[in-house]
């Protein structure tokens, strides 16, 4: 059968989904075995990891943690299992396939817990999944946790799977452009995007050059239904994904990254990476906004709504500094990590859902809400992922 040109353009366009992607519905989730304080992190830490008789290391994470802004963590990792395994304490020591086999099994059950309530909120049948995106960090092995969660919530066999591995705390930036590209690209796909980490991969005992990543980062889930229009009768579009970009810094290789070891994965991070995104991330955003909205774009930047990766405070702070934002611009960040910690790239999921509850509650007191916002998520290379977002006006009771 002969096709024109003309026939296999139209043939494509059909095949597209209608006007931008939005974010459909919103999960997340956390361990339910251990709350810890930050106030009380480092005396517990200590004691696990049997390390109290260096008491210079002690004081040094109280003060560290005394300065993140974080408040409280969730972690799977717990007593009962540090018994178990001693091994995790010691990195000269081979753990990791004792670590992998735990976060095989727990990293997919904690990411089916937040796509449960995703897909609740949702209101339409696990089956009319199309598209799935998992990241995370803490997983070393296939089948991977994609295709374990795809079982656990029952997807169709023919569910296209898609795992990023080692992303860090940009995952949930990149799989979220991920999930715009596949959503508009496919009439009628709905994508499920979910970003689960579990931070016993790698724990271990203090050593005075892990102390900031000991003192940040906690356990957590995130998943988001993703879908371009024409749009099913309950769906309602909450944040409209008008554009995506990715950007990594140049010569910034050495500055954040993850390796695999036979001790678990160790983190690096270096004094300067809050410095290094202040002084790239305006352009980052401009170039963003130029994409979606031509070169004479005029962009104030607190006229804007804000879901911005809260990788520590000081990170926070510096953009804040460096873009000149009112103090509460940011809250939705800071809430997220004064409540949870540096959930890596799970992270951006609660702040996305942070920032919806606070507009929902805004807009039931009749304030005037900002339509145009900017998501930001950072992470090894170092990357930045930009995207712009955009609210739509649903007609009320809607």
């Amino acid at each position: 059968m002969a096709m024109t040109r003309a026939q296999g353009q139209e043939s494509q366009r059909m095949q597209q989904g209608e006007g931008p992607a939005a974010v459909l519905a919103i999960g997340t989730a956390n361990p339910s075995g251990t709350i810890v304080s930050q106030d009380e992190f480092a005396d517990q830490f200590f004691r696990v990891s049997k390390s109290d008789h260096f008491t210079a290391l002690k004081e040094k994470l109280k003060r560290i943690c005394h300065k993140t802004g974080i408040e409280k963590r969730h972690f799977h990792m717990n007593e009962e299992i540090l018994c178990a395994h001693p091994e995790f304490l010691d990195r000269e020591l081979p753990s990791l396939d004792a670590r992998v086999d735990i976060v095989a099994a727990e990293v997919p059950k904690l990411a089916e817990s937040a796509a449960v309530k995703a897909i609740t909120e949702w209101g339409r049948p696990a089956t009319d999944i199309t598209h799935l995106v998992f990241s995370t960090y803490s997983g070393c092995r296939a089948p991977s946790a994609d295709l374990q969660l795809a079982s656990l919530l029952g997807l169709r066999p023919t569910v296209c799977r898609t795992i990023l591995s080692l992303h860090g705390c940009y995952g949930g930036g990149r799989a979220l452009h991920l999930a715009k590209e596949l959503a508009e690209n496919n009439r009628g796909a709905r994508v499920l995007v979910a970003c689960s980490e579990i931070t016993l991969v790698c724990f271990s005992a203090p050593d005075g050059s892990n102390l900031v990543g000991q003192a940040l980062f906690g356990d957590g889930a995130g998943a988001v239904i993703v879908g371009a229009g024409p749009f099913a009768a309950g769906e309602r579009p909450l944040f409209e994904m008008v554009t995506a970009t990715q950007t990594t810094i140049p010569g910034t290789e050495y500055a954040l990254g993850m390796q695999v070891a036979g001790g678990g994965i160790d983190f690096h991070l270096a004094i300067q990476v809050p410095m290094l995104l202040g002084q790239n991330v305006e352009q980052c955003l401009l170039d963003a906004f130029r994409s979606a909205l031509g070169d004479d774009v005029d962009v104030t930047w607190n006229d804007l709504f804000w879901a911005v990766h809260p990788g520590g405070r000081p990170i926070l702070d510096k953009i804040e500094e460096v873009l000149k934002l009112e103090p509460m611009k940011l809250e939705a960040s800071r809430r997220v990590l004064r409540e949870y910690g540096n959930m890596s790239g799970a992270t951006i999921v609660f702040v996305l859902d942070e920032l919806r509850r606070r507009m929902q509650e805004e807009g039931d007191h009749g304030n005037q809400l900002p339509e145009w916002g900017a998501m930001m998520a950072f992470g090894p290379g170092i990357t930045i992922e930009t995207m712009i977002l955009h609210t739509p006006r649903h007609p009320k009771g809607n």
